[in-house]
């Protein structure tokens, strides 16, 4: 399966110890199946920083990885209310150490107010119903793919940056 990681630059080697606190899944590097998606998030990020160019890191994905037994794998199908308090986990999380014990973690896409959201929710403003209905990404459905940890990362082979 081809993955989509979508910057301002063109990634050589993936360096987990640059990675984010407070996303969806935890520090980790992202990747997305949906090519046309990694390239809006290229073009944001680039115009963000005002620096690079919109690049798509693409990413040859190994799926027999998920069924390793050496890999901790976690799969949501779908919006629900676990994927909504796993994300609410871990986007909570200001830290570098993981809320969870999982090396991959595949599920849809939080929409881009999900800090907001969050707000909203912790401080009794809308209830668990309206927190997962809010939380989905507008365009419709699209899967993350989160990779956490070294083991993770050796699924993935560099093809190109386009």
């Amino acid at each position: 399966m081809i993955l989509y990681h979508g910057s301002n630059v063109e990634i050589g080697q993936i360096d987990l110890t640059i990675s984010k606190v407070g996303k969806d899944f935890g520090c980790g590097f992202y990747l997305s199946a949906d090519k046309e998606q990694a390239r809006e998030l290229a073009e944001r990020k680039t115009e963000q920083l005002g620096v690079g160019t919109p690049t798509l890191n693409a990413y040859e994905f190994d799926m027999d990885c998920l069924n390793d037994a050496g890999l901790c794998v976690l799969e949501f199908q779908s919006y629900s209310k676990e994927w909504a308090e796993f994300v609410l986990m871990n986007r909570r999380n200001r830290t570098r150490m993981p809320s969870h014990p999982y090396d991959i973690v595949i599920g849809p896409i939080a929409d881009d107010a999900v800090g907001y959201q969050i707000r909203r929710f912790v401080s009794g403003l809308i209830d668990m119903d309206k927190f997962l209905s809010e939380l989905k990404y507008m365009k419709g459905q699209t899967m993350q793919y989160f990779f956490g940890t070294e083991k993770a990362i050796r699924c993935l082979i560099k093809i190109e940056a386009l």
